[in-house]
């Protein structure tokens, strides 16, 4: 079979009919039964999925560290702000879906199901448009203005035009992820995404060793591998899922759900693009300390990417399950959930923190063998590394807030720790400190957050956030 490699086969994927007499399958409800075993079930597929999911940028990043250079590593670094900056507002709308599927999944309204998964997909599909040629157009102004060292321009702005060029199948991909979830389905995105990654890492050996493509194979080989994940799982999906019917046809645009996801998904979509904007920020302040801080950090930040996941994904599956508990009038259940899953992540969290502090040398020599880059990012994983707790209590308690669709507290929690803390922080300690100075400016604003939420959490007002309203 012929494949189409092109965002055009987003319009053939959806006009897929689906076989007659499908059902729906693998949706959890997550309002009955023992909190901590639904929530570490439903967690753990979403956990793994992003684990493969990060190993598409940890293999471009090995790749083209070991067989191109310590300039293309900093290349495929620092683009990844840059790119999540452009994504994150979108992003939010997505988790922004999420919310409202998860609720109405529990109040058992599958029409608004139905139509809140039809916004989302319209929506995702021509905002990806607008932010790919945005990106693309403005990649080199970009560059320059965070103040990237020229030897590493040239390269990042290659990868960055390539990947962007195939936008349309990542948000398509996270979307049709984040859809399931909301339906407590965690276990399909799973496989598609073990799937994907095995092809990324062929495709990258392929095209950056074999034929000698540079950092532009890299590039090509995360854009397919994503896009392959894509179309597999709309192609399945229209073929077993009731509820998820996808015909571009005979989609619906419904304007009140869409305000209803802007409300929740705007504070969401604001706050990923402050955590996006201070990640561009922190690269402006490392280049200074020039190519090899910039290698190092952009190694280190992969590993504070995968020691971040169980937090992130244990707080997402506490987001369903939250939304599903309310939607289905069981409020007793969320703060079982809360401390279960606090559990749970802390256990992850230490165990992480271990890892870093012991193999901190081995872990960057993955990357690279340049003894420079090594001791700098060793450095910074002997001052970060022990503080992942925080960072994930942090994040648990904002999965229940979000998971009530009270978005609007989270995104001020996020602005104070990462604007008014973190970064003049890491600014003013980095003019006595030099670069250690910039790290631990890093845990500080992460203790700051997790007291904030702590805080607003103990006030109980993200209770009256709720979509679905009981008297």
């Amino acid at each position: 079979m012929k494949l189409i490699s092109r965002p055009a086969i987003f319009f053939l994927a959806l006009t897929i009919v689906p076989e007659p007499g499908t059902t729906i399958h693998c949706m959890k409800d997550l309002s009955v039964g023992k909190e901590s075993r639904l929530i570490f079930q439903f967690a753990t597929p979403m956990l793994l999925g992003n684990m493969f999911q990060q190993l598409y940028n940890v293999v471009d990043s090995i790749i083209v560290g070991q067989y191109i250079g310590k300039e293309a590593l900093a290349a495929v670094g620092s683009s990844f702000p840059i790119i999540f900056t452009l994504i994150s507002f979108i992003i939010g709308i997505a988790i922004g879906s999420t919310v409202i599927i998860s609720q109405y999944f529990g109040a058992r309204d599958f029409e608004k199901v139905k139509r809140a998964i039809d916004t989302l997909y319209i929506f995702i599909f021509f905002a990806s448009l607008f932010v790919s040629f945005l990106g693309i157009y403005f990649s080199s102004d970009i560059f320059k203005l965070i103040g990237l060292p020229e030897d590493v321009i040239p390269q990042a702005n290659s990868y960055l035009k390539i990947y962007l060029s195939g936008l349309v199948l990542f948000f398509g991909f996270n979307a049709t992820s984040a859809i399931l979830r909301g339906l407590g389905d965690s276990k399909t995105p799973l496989y598609f995404m073990i799937v994907a990654t095995i092809m990324n890492i062929g495709l990258d050996f392929l095209f950056v060793v074999g034929f000698g493509w540079g950092i532009e194979g890299a590039a090509f080989a995360t854009i397919a591998a994503q896009g392959m994940a894509f179309i597999s799982a709309i192609i399945y999906l229209n073929r077993t899922h009731e509820i998820i019917n996808l015909s571009w046809r005979k989609m619906v645009f419904d304007r009140e759900l869409f305000r209803a996801n802007i409300r929740i998904g705007l504070p969401i979509g604001l706050q990923q693009s402050f955590v996006a904007l201070s990640m561009m920020v922190m690269y402006w302040l490392v280049n200074p300390f020039g190519t090899n801080s910039v290698a190092a950090y952009s190694v280190v930040f992969r590993i504070d990417s995968f020691a971040a996941m169980p937090a992130m994904n244990f707080a997402a599956a506490l987001s369903t399950f939250v939304g599903q508990n309310l939607g289905a009038n069981k409020p007793e259940r969320v703060r079982r959930g809360l401390i279960s899953t606090a559990v749970m992540t802390s256990i992850f969290a230490f165990t992480i923190s271990a890892i870093a502090l012991t193999l901190a040398g081995p872990l960057m020599r993955l990357f690279t063998n340049d003894a420079e880059v090594i001791a700098i990012g060793k450095e910074y994983l002997y001052t970060v590394s022990p503080f992942y707790v925080v960072f994930t209590v942090m994040f648990t308690i904002g999965g229940v807030m979000r998971g009530a669709g009270d978005t609007m507290i989270p995104m001020l929690i996020t602005f104070i720790a990462l604007w008014i803390v973190r970064i003049p922080l890491c600014y003013y300690l980095s003019i006595d400190m030099g670069i250690l100075g910039i790290w631990w400016g890093i845990p500080m604003a992460w203790f700051t957050g997790a007291l904030l939420s702590f805080i607003y959490y103990l006030t109980g007002r993200w209770k009256t956030k709720s979509l679905v309203k009981y008297g």
